[in-house]
């Protein structure tokens, strides 16, 4: 496993290199977005309308963070499960989607359309969420502000700790860990 620092929106080139439990650390600019702005988004696709934000090279971070302390950027701000985004994550890869965090696996046929779409899925620790907020360094409501915490909000991030789940090639880091899992169980018997 390998680390990288990668400056975001990513590149090709940033995302040829990237392998399934490799950990990176993201700075710049994500969407932050959850169900319902998915949804809406999938939806205007759907009629052929303009999304209010440009997903081109872009990455989206699952997440519908608290309000924030007084004197802070944010509250806390973990991921949530990216499973629930699976039903819309192809058209959004199709409007140019090169990322996403959350946390927990995706479906088959998401992973299917990440290689396809050169994009990537990263994990983000669950449970970390005060301690996630701090790699946050902006926050700004950008769309769909009727949602409330669900609305769409440009983060800024700073030094974003992540683990590659799935890359370019197929590759899915979960996977792999229950293969060991399987292997160790299976000496140990």
């Amino acid at each position: 496993m390998t680390e990288h620092r990668l400056q975001l929106p990513l590149t090709d080139a940033a995302i040829e290199g990237l392998r399934a439990g490799d950990y990176v650390y993201l700075t710049g600019p994500v969407f932050a977005a959850r169900d319902a702005a998915h949804k809406r988004m999938v939806e205007a696709l759907a009629r052929g309308d303009r999304l209010p934000v440009d997903l081109r090279g872009q990455v989206i971070y699952y997440v519908g963070p608290t309000p924030a302390k007084p004197g802070a950027v944010i509250g806390s701000a973990g991921p949530t499960t990216a499973a629930r985004m699976d039903a819309y994550t192809i058209p959004l890869l199709e409007a140019g989607l090169k990322g996403a965090i959350g946390k927990g696996g995706r479906g088959h046929e998401v992973r299917e359309a990440l290689v396809e779409h050169r994009a990537v899925y990263f994990l983000a620790v669950g449970g970390a969420a005060a301690l996630l907020s701090k790699h946050i360094r902006r926050s700004e409501v950008v769309a769909y502000e009727d949602l409330g915490m669900e609305t769409i909000r440009l983060l800024e991030l700073d030094e974003f700790p992540a683990i590659v789940c799935n890359d370019i090639q197929g590759g899915d880091a979960l996977e792999m860990g229950k293969a060991t899992w399987r292997r160790e169980a299976t000496r140990g018997a």
